[in-house]
């Protein structure tokens, strides 16, 4: 495996910085590996543009920092626009197929869509599309197994809200098994 880069992009709202924090979790808790997680967000809440970068490695991780993702997760256009500059060229873009239009600028880079919104919206909370694109994130690249980031989803949303979460990351995982 040794090192690799995830780019999460979003705005504030869409659960960027829990989906990041949820994957380091996965890798570094219960996957057996390294993982490091930088997040920027902007001044507000709510709308403002946001991104968590992490650093998963089976060795030792000297440098935190993401130079260039293998894998990026546009969960919005803005998200795409800004960051599909940076994805490695034989990179994966997985990206919320209802709010992204992939353009020439993925060039020969790989790319898979989900409609993760129209998901979360059917389990009657939208608010849940971070958990649909993790699952489909977690199907698409094997990068951790399913139990590593199932039991991190499950310690790390809030209390009361475990099976909702829980359920749309399944949705996710089947979505990305599916197609």
């Amino acid at each position: 495996m040794s090192r690799t880069e995830v780019k999460i992009g979003g705005f504030g709202g869409q659960g960027v910085i829990l989906t990041g924090l949820v994957l380091g979790k996965a890798a570094s808790l219960y996957g057996g590996l390294n993982a490091t997680m930088i997040q920027s967000f902007g001044p507000e809440a709510r709308g403002s543009a946001c991104s968590s970068e992490l650093v998963i490695s089976d060795q030792e991780i000297l440098y935190p920092y993401v130079r260039q993702p293998n894998i990026l997760v546009a969960i919005n256009q803005e998200a795409y626009t800004k960051f599909i500059p940076e994805l490695a060229p034989d990179g994966l873009l997985l990206f919320e197929e209802d709010l992204v239009h992939v353009d020439e600028r993925v060039g020969h880079r790989r790319a898979r869509g989900i409609p993760a919104t129209r998901i979360a919206e059917e389990l009657g909370n939208g608010i849940v599309v971070n958990m649909v694109m993790l699952g489909f994130f977690s199907a698409t690249t094997g990068l951790l197994s399913e139990e590593a980031v199932r039991e991190a989803v499950r310690v790390s949303v809030p209390r009361g809200t475990e099976e909702l979460n829980l359920e749309a990351y399944g949705r996710g995982v089947e979505y990305g098994i599916k197609n």
